[in-house]
């Protein structure tokens, strides 16, 4: 449980525990299989949705059942001239993710608990991006914060949790009800994970299951390369409830740094910035670079923010001392 956060990973960031570099490489692949299962071909018929059935898209991962595909809607009303362009610029809902249930003896046993994961890929649609760049904060409705409209998230990603009929909130809601009710005399835990906009979304899914089930287990994030997310009110109720934030950043990514400023509200001289500007760091972190590695050092912003480049620097990272194994071999050899 203390991978899960029940400790706030103290002392196993840094330098970086090898059994906590192996569960969050683990749910790195849940990730992973997000974006592989997802069709990127904007020619294809079936583009914007899974090309797996829930069967096969964990085939690699032992011990793991797919419960529930979930979608994610745009709230945005595009103006009637977009009604020109090809159907995939605005297609409104898109497959985004999966929730999957641990059911292997073997794995809950190593685990000490049956272990749900819930798991979203990065921004893939036009749609999504139109919501990535909707960066001023929205308050929260009254059933996931009802504190006078103190906690905010950014607007866009509010909407793809909150927008559709379903919501992507509601069909969470709902699979996690059905999992608590049949396992809930077992030992659980779970885990939201994702990059990029997943990453967004797995806090704002995480907070919401902790307001929503009030016998709710441990609820922890491990985000890759996740944008920020809320306010400083945001932040405390995520605290106040329990939920556990394991934020993986790579420095030389400015996803990392957007959007808006890290300022205490409490000190904000402009009601603008206050309400629109002020975001909050959420989480424990563990801070990676790619200016470390050689393969990695003179590339882009997209190299810098793709998960494949967090999976390699986790697996990688030793500590904030020496940042890489390959920098503490040449130490080693040099002695």
């Amino acid at each position: 449980m203390e991978f899960q956060g029940i400790k706030n990973w103290e002392g196993l960031l840094d330098p970086l525990d090898d059994d906590l570099r192996n569960e969050i490489l683990r749910y790195g692949e849940f990730v992973e299989a997000a974006y592989r299962c997802f069709d990127f071909d904007v020619t294809s018929s079936t583009y914007a949705t899974c090309v797996n059935p829930k069967t096969s898209i964990l085939s690699n991962k032992k011990g793991y059942t797919v419960k529930r595909n979930l979608y994610a809607t745009c709230g945005i009303q595009l103006p009637e001239w977009t009604d020109r362009l090809p159907d995939w610029v605005s297609i409104q809902s898109s497959w985004i993710g999966y929730v999957a249930v641990c059911d292997d003896a073997d794995e809950i046993a190593r685990l000490g608990r049956r272990d749900v994961v819930i798991a979203y890929r990065g921004t893939a649609t036009c749609m999504e991006w139109l919501e990535n760049l909707r960066a001023t904060l929205a308050c929260l409705p009254d059933d996931m914060a009802p504190d006078s409209c103190e906690s905010m998230v950014q607007t866009g990603f509010l909407s793809l949790y909150t927008s559709g009929s379903p919501s992507l909130q509601q069909v969470v809601r709902e699979e996690i009800s059905k999992i608590l009710r049949e396992y809930g005399g077992e030992r659980l835990s779970i885990t939201v994970t994702g990059h990029s906009l997943g990453a967004a979304l797995a806090t704002l899914t995480a907070h919401d299951i902790k307001a929503t089930f009030e016998e709710a287990p441990l609820v922890t994030v491990v985000s890759f390369g996740g944008p920020r997310v809320g306010n400083g009110s945001f932040r405390r109720q995520l605290e106040k409830r329990g939920t556990k934030v394991l934020r993986i950043v790579n420095s030389d990514d400015p996803i990392t740094r957007m959007p808006g400023f890290v300022v205490d509200e409490n000190k904000a001289k402009l009601w603008w910035l206050k309400k629109h500007g002020a975001y909050a760091e959420i989480g424990k972190e563990l801070r990676l670079s790619s200016k470390g590695c050689p393969h990695l050092r003179n590339r882009g912003v997209a190299t810098c923010h793709d998960l494949k480049t967090y999976l390699h620097l986790v697996d990688n990272f030793v500590s904030s001392n020496c940042p890489l194994r390959a920098t503490l071999l040449n130490l080693k050899g040099s002695n």
